[in-house]
């Protein structure tokens, strides 16, 4: 069983009076444990489509299907405890809090779910924050604050912060946008290693053929729509 189908999905917004198709029949199926990678330039659905997988968005029309559980039903607070304990979400922008350390920007998810949780304890989070930081190699950097870290140490942060409940789904939406090739293809190994040492399903959302091909499927958007589908 996938871990994602999407069938037949649209997507419409309607602004200035006028509708436009974000999304165009498209259908899409994800297996556990894959590294796939959706590349398409600005305007082609591509975050759209992060969106709705990642249950930010709902689409207009279509079915999906997470994990075996279609996810049109699904009341708002569990689409919220799914997003926190069940998928992992890095952007482009860092999105840390620059007064906490990294340790405690790791931990916050755990924080956000303790009222789920019945075993949540601080000493738990903790120590669960610093495995998150040693599998991104930022040990060292546990009590260093956002503005005392570098680009690609923050990104590793914020991928800690991804990892720390343990996601079965990594979401990437041009997570080295904001950084130098070389960190970009630090951060590039680290998810190639996740997906690979861990088993974390890894979907990155890229502008450029050059981070896409770092996947080992490369799905291409084109005006909404899924213009072709390829294993590297």
């Amino acid at each position: 069983m996938a871990l994602i189908e999407v069938a037949r999905v649209h997507k419409r917004f309607v602004m200035g009076g006028e509708t436009v198709h974000a999304l165009r029949d498209v259908s899409l199926s994800v297996e556990a444990g894959e590294f796939v990678a959706i590349i398409g330039s600005s305007g082609s659905g591509k975050t759209t489509l992060m969106n709705i997988l990642g249950l930010l968005d709902q689409p207009t029309e279509g079915q999906y299907r997470l994990d075996g559980r279609s996810v049109e039903a699904i009341p708002d607070d569990e689409r919220a405890l799914i997003r926190n304990q069940k998928l992992g979400f890095v952007f482009q922008s860092f999105h840390l809090l620059p007064r906490m350390t990294a340790l405690r920007n790791v931990e916050l998810p755990l924080v956000y779910s303790a009222s789920y949780d019945l075993e949540f304890s601080h000493e738990k989070s903790t120590a669960a924050a610093k495995r998150a930081l040693e599998k991104v190699h930022l040990s060292d950097r546990e009590h260093h604050r956002p503005n005392e870290l570098s680009g690609g140490q923050r990104q590793r942060v914020a991928i800690a912060r991804a990892l720390v409940n343990r996601p079965r789904l990594l979401m990437a939406d041009e997570p080295t946008g904001n950084l130098d090739s070389k960190t970009s293809a630090e951060i590039l190994d680290l998810f190639a290693d996740l997906n690979e040492r861990e088993k974390v399903t890894v979907i990155l959302v890229t502008h450029d053929p050059k981070i896409a091909a770092r996947a080992r499927r490369v799905v291409t958007m084109s005006d909404g729509r899924v213009e072709s589908d390829a294993r590297t």
